[in-house]
């Protein structure tokens, strides 16, 4: 089998490598010099769409409709664009060796791949409740969410147990957006996660008081501070109940795990730099490798603002790494410079008909303020994250786009905070005026 060899590869097909597209599109990469190898068998697509839209029962989305870049107001890349901008797009392929010394990488297949120039865009992969080996996590109908082929997987399951029971497992952004869509297909709904409340990485306990109280008021159960600790199946293999590890056994026809992620960076272990459970990289997304860049889920990257490493697995952050890789990759072949990476941490949500935003960092003394009671029948309220006398973090629920970038500025301004009591009344106010 004949090797093939492109100027470009990107390896992964996900947000990043549909971003990435795009800007050597605009940057004029030539037709046959980029490939994207990926182990899905469809174009790049907004991957968020899946836990949300994709799963409703009415009017939900459906490829092409969700294609990249359409997440941030861009143009729709179909396949077809693909192809007028001479990008390769080799899918259902995984890559199952890279060298990077050699420049190579060497599918399932068989296939050899050679490049010039590197894109790691791996992504993450979901945390398998098997891989730590819980009882009878093999048992049908138990579904992660991490592709569209999970999703569909999961269509299926809710055509076949209408007005079933559903039970969540993870109380992250997967947990939550899972449980308010499930709800909304009619399902009986349970969530449960170890932590003492939901979205723990992000969420002050006040803040999360009204998430578990608004999903209380639309009829999911929460159970919080334990974790499923095996399964039993009926006779035909399928999930029939999840045990608890405080001895309480639920009924389920439908089990969905949301327990977070990992880099996917085996692929390259010993032959890059590795830190914080991602591949080092600079503010141009360069690895320790010359002409090999990681961007995405995979990179731990100097996050300015804040004069440290870091990885971030979100979608904005996936988008603007992969675009900032690829002006760095043009400008160095120029002889050019180009501006460090200079993020500002970004995550978002929608379920029901809430949607918050939350920009910066959560470190530090919080005050909430605003309308956080979850009878409310337009709730709008926020938080400030306060350290050093100074606001590192801004959440909003309930936002205008102005509000919103009302509270960006805030967290990348980092505007001096004297009172906490005087900055509560203020609320929102206190941003629209930075």
């Amino acid at each position: 089998m004949a090797a093939k060899s492109f100027k470009y590869v990107i390896v992964g097909g996900g947000v990043s490598a549909g971003y990435a597209a795009r800007e050597f599109a605009k940057q004029g990469v030539k037709p046959g010099e980029l490939a994207i190898i990926s182990k899905e068998a469809v174009a790049p697509y907004e991957r968020p769409a899946l836990s949300k839209a994709y799963l409703f029962p009415e009017s939900p989305a459906r490829l092409p409709g969700f294609h990249v870049c359409v997440g941030s107001g861009g143009e729709r890349l179909l396949p077809e664009w693909y192809k007028e901008k001479g990008i390769e797009l080799i899918l259902s392929t995984e890559i199952v060796k890279a060298d990077l010394a050699a420049k190579t990488l060497i599918s399932a297949a068989g296939e050899t791949f050679n490049y010039q120039i590197l894109i790691i865009a791996t992504g993450s992969s979901v945390i398998r409740l098997t891989d730590f080996g819980v009882q009878g996590a093999d048992a049908k109908n138990i579904y992660y969410l991490r592709e569209i082929d999970d999703a569909d997987k999961l269509i299926e399951a809710i055509k076949a147990k209408k007005n079933g029971k559903v039970v969540i497992v993870g109380g992250g952004y997967i947990g939550l957006e899972l449980s308010a869509v499930m709800k909304i297909n009619n399902l009986d709904v349970s969530m449960v996660y170890p932590e003492p409340w939901c979205m723990p990485r992000l969420f002050t306990a006040g803040i999360a008081a009204f998430y578990e109280g608004f999903y209380k008021n639309k009829g999911i159960e929460i159970i919080k501070g334990t974790v499923a600790v095996g399964f039993t199946a009926d006779s035909n293999g399928e999930v029939k109940e999840v045990k608890l590890k405080d001895g309480r056994v639920l009924k389920a026809d439908i089990v969905v795990v949301g327990v977070g992620g990992r880099p996917l960076t085996t692929l390259f272990k010993g032959q890059v730099e590795e830190e914080k459970g991602g591949i080092k990289t600079d503010a141009f997304f360069k690895t320790s490798i010359p002409n090999v860049y990681a961007v995405g889920d995979v990179a731990t990257f100097p996050l300015k603002l804040y004069k440290e490493l870091r990885r971030v697995e979100h979608v904005d952050h996936s988008r603007k790494s992969a675009e900032q890789a690829v002006k760095a990759i043009k400008a160095s072949e120029e002889g050019k410079t180009t501006e460090e990476y200079d993020y500002l941490p970004f995550f978002y949500s929608r379920s029901f008909d809430l949607s918050w935003q939350f920009y910066g960092d959560n470190v530090g003394d919080t005050v909430i303020f605003g309308d956080n009671n979850p009878e409310s029948p337009k709730p709008k309220f926020g938080s400030y994250w306060i350290k050093d006398g100074k606001v590192f973090g801004a959440f909003l629920e309930g936002g205008t786009p102005e509000e919103n970038k009302a509270i960006a500025k805030v967290a990348r301004v980092q505007p001096p905070v004297q009172n906490l009591d005087v900055l509560s009344k203020e609320g929102l106010s206190f941003a629209c005026k930075i």
